[in-house]
């Protein structure tokens, strides 16, 4: 075994300090408040009557290309390479040895969580194909004879993604707050209560129930609103800009919670490897692991209650009902919680990844080498640091600006066109403190 592999990294908490980063924090920030504003103007100017409906948008893919796509063979084929990973995964979490060496948390906190960001992008809703519990659900249902499509009940409207955003915060509490987030004990708990939750809702309601309830698939397919490759109304695949794919979301309950856990919970990992912070939680009368609970819960609460804000206040400049207004503009929120996830984990994919990939060939620490990969060492070499600086800053504000315009796309569909530039005013404020206040925490951990 290569010995830089016995070094313990920490993988549930994101990558490390930031002090090496080439480009000044000032500058960063400047030339970011400067992006978000010049594309609320550009956007202002560009157009003021809303563009073609997102869900009809779209150039379709060649008939033959979109039947191979939608086939049994890929589709099939994903599905058993996703229940192959999975029971990979679960062989060496169950008979693998419970140290650094094995590759279960790198399969959970790396390929799973992070590795989900980049193939959403690229591919779309990607886990919605390789969820190895849809496959699971299926074989129950014919077991059971319970109707795959359909469930027992019909799942009620109100109940929306807030199962997601409950899912996601449960899985970011485990990665980020427990003090045993790689411990194999802990993950086996949590992936089988998970599981077993998830398989008796698609039961119960079929399994459109991992549409809403799922969290790894409904994280997958908000990010994958910004893929080139989407799907119509119609069903056709098509190739699109990323800001079709925002306007064609509908208002659905809990999807403000459920991007607001996905944008709070990365700027807590950020939040919680700051010295300042680290400082604070060492001297406050509270244990550690109550600390970490609020402060996870308190960022998720608070970008929540900044989007809430930034729409309700537009619903009152617009003059209209501001009855579903967050939901409306939460899709807005997507490309920013997505660009700074990429700026965050960036690096801790690059090299972790690697890792994982070389401690997969020996998952039962019994010397094996199956994949070839077990001498091999982590190439620090592939990426420059400032390459990642570019990236970090470039994905934060390349986010933001696509928010911005999207949020734009939405206001001039709601509002009167004479008010619509005036209501996204406090959409611009927030989308600036969200810009500035996630590179002050990429920069100050």
């Amino acid at each position: 075994m290569n010995p830089n592999l016995g070094l313990a990294v920490d993988l549930a908490h994101g990558i490390g300090g930031r002090d090496d980063l080439p480009l000044p924090l000032s500058h960063a920030l400047t030339g970011a408040a400067v992006a978000v504003v010049v594309s609320f103007v550009a956007a202002g100017l560009l157009w003021r009557t809303p563009r073609r409906p997102g869900d009809t948008a779209g150039r379709p893919l060649p008939p033959r290309l979109q039947s191979a796509l939608d086939g049994p063979v890929i589709r099939w084929g994903l599905r058993l390479l996703g229940l192959a990973a999975a029971v990979f995964a679960a062989v060496a979490a169950v008979l693998g040895r419970n140290d650094a060496l094995n590759p279960v948390p790198g399969f959970v906190y790396v390929f799973l969580w992070v590795g989900l960001v980049p193939a959403s992008l690229l591919f779309g809703p990607v886990w919605r194909l390789l969820n190895p519990l849809r496959t699971v659900h299926l074989l129950l249902a014919r077991l059971t004879r319970t109707p795959p499509d359909r469930g027992l009940w019909r799942c009620p409207d109100w109940l929306g993604y807030w199962p997601a955003a409950a899912g996601l915060l449960a899985f970011t509490w485990l990665e980020l707050v427990w003090p045993h987030s790689t411990d194999l004990a802990s993950l086996r708990l949590w992936f089988a209560a998970y599981a077993a939750v998830q398989l008796l809702g698609a039961l119960a309601f079929g399994n459109r129930w991992f549409d809403r309830a799922d969290a790894f698939e409904v994280y997958s397919t908000l990010i994958g609103r910004l893929a080139p490759l989407g799907r119509r109304g119609d069903g056709r695949l098509v190739l699109r800009g990323p800001f079709s794919g925002l306007d064609g979301m509908k208002p659905v309950a809990g999807i403000t919670a459920t991007v607001s856990v996905m944008l709070g919970s990365t700027a807590f990992d950020s939040l919680a490897s700051a010295p300042w912070w680290i400082g604070y939680t060492q001297t406050v009368p509270l244990p550690g692991l109550l600390t970490g609970t609020l402060g996870l819960v308190g960022m998720a609460l608070l970008a929540a209650a900044l989007l809430s804000g930034g729409a309700l206040l537009a619903g009152v400049i617009g003059g209209r009902s501001r009855a579903g207004l967050p939901s409306a503009f939460a899709p807005s929120v997507i490309p920013v919680a997505t660009g700074y996830l990429i700026a965050h984990y960036f690096s801790l994919f690059l090299f972790e990844g690697q890792r994982t990939l070389i401690l997969a060939s020996d998952p039962l620490g019994t010397g094996a080498n199956l994949f070839g990969t077990a001498e091999r060492g982590v190439e620090f070499s592939v990426v420059s640091p400032e390459t990642i600086a570019l990236v970090q800053v470039g994905a934060v504000v390349a986010g933001h600006v696509v928010g911005v315009v999207a949020a734009h796309d939405r206001a001039i569909r709601l509002f009167a066109a004479r008010r619509a530039v005036l209501t996204q005013l406090p959409l611009l404020v927030l989308m600036v403190a969200y810009t500035v206040g996630g590179l002050a925490l990429l920069f100050a951990t």
